[in-house]
């Protein structure tokens, strides 16, 4: 049998399990009540189970065939609205677009460019959530999620580098002022550093002795939940932290933080566009990442 055979089978059977009836199900496919039984029969035995029961009167879903019926309408649903989707000419950007970022980079950096594109197309609408936890985008109903670092978990997710940028280790000026500036990572041993909750988060990544990153665990003295927290907090001169260098270049620049162990801290930290394959062919969400992607490419993420 061949595949084509075999979707016949299951549109044979999709259309006898919605109406009830061999009858009904040939009059709209166009072809004999006798055919969509056969096909059908010929589906059953594939699965091995039983779909339907057959009366002189009407047909019934078994349990199997209920089961079944819900897979494949659903199934159908999807393929069909992907084709209306790459046939629409007019690709409307429209509708609600939900996303979800790391709360500093998010307020800082993808903002104003998110508000830039919104502004562009009148139809769409924006949700913004803002936070340091990892966002499981099929869960959440989220369309679009931006994560620094490569996603371990795929399943089901399409990701796209959208720019790379170093991270750095800072510390104000008056820390090191009482503490004195770390020369090695040895000597973060005896200093205070501030870092996130759990996982990648209460982690740094530096140089190992083959020049490739790898991951620190510094004496952790204090934990904020969010980037922001942990900046004010290196300004406030609790302690070093490390973070992507967009997200202190202003403080960098005005000599209120400054970098410290540059010859090992200095490793490039990826960002990435993760969303639903689901969400793949919706035209607001293709579109928001070639626009992130041609920002990163322009150098306004970093």
């Amino acid at each position: 049998m061949t595949q084509i055979d075999q979707l016949n089978g299951v549109i044979a059977f999709l259309h006898s399990a919605e109406a009830l009836s061999f009858t009904a199900a040939a009059a709209k496919l166009g072809i004999t009540k006798s055919a969509v039984g056969k096909s059908v029969t010929k589906l059953e035995e594939r699965l091995g189970i039983k779909l339907l029961h057959r009366s002189t009167r009407r047909l019934s879903l078994t349990p199997d065939g209920e089961a079944y019926y819900a897979s494949v309408r659903h199934a159908l649903g999807e393929i069909a609205a992907a084709e209306t989707t790459l046939l629409s000419k007019s690709q409307v950007i429209s509708g609600r677009l939900r996303i979800d970022a790391p709360a500093a980079f998010g307020r800082q950096i993808l903002m104003p460019l998110l508000l830039d594109f919104s502004r562009a197309y009148t139809g769409l609408t924006l949700s913004l959530s803002f936070n340091d936890k990892i966002v499981d985008p099929v869960a959440e109903g989220v369309d679009l999620t931006i994560r620094f670092g490569e996603t371990r978990d795929c399943t089901g997710l399409i990701s796209k580098k959208l720019t790379e940028q170093p991270s750095v280790v800072v510390a104000s000026s008056s820390y090191l002022a009482a503490r004195g500036t770390p020369q090695s990572v040895a000597d973060l041993q005896q200093h205070d550093c501030i870092c996130g909750f759990g996982g990648n988060s209460a982690s740094w990544r530096i140089k190992g002795s083959d020049g490739a990153a790898v991951r620190y665990l510094p004496p952790v003295s204090h934990q904020f939940g969010d980037g922001d927290a942990i900046v004010q907090a290196a300004l406030a001169g609790l302690g070093l932290c490390q973070m992507p260098r967009s997200l202190v270049r202003a403080h960098l620049e005005k000599g209120t933080l400054t970098s410290v162990l540059e010859q090992v801290a200095d490793v490039p930290v990826s960002v990435y566009a993760v969303w639903p394959v689901t969400r793949h062919l919706l035209p607001r969400v293709r579109t928001v990442v070639d626009f992130l992607a041609e920002k990163g490419r322009q150098g306004a993420l970093d």
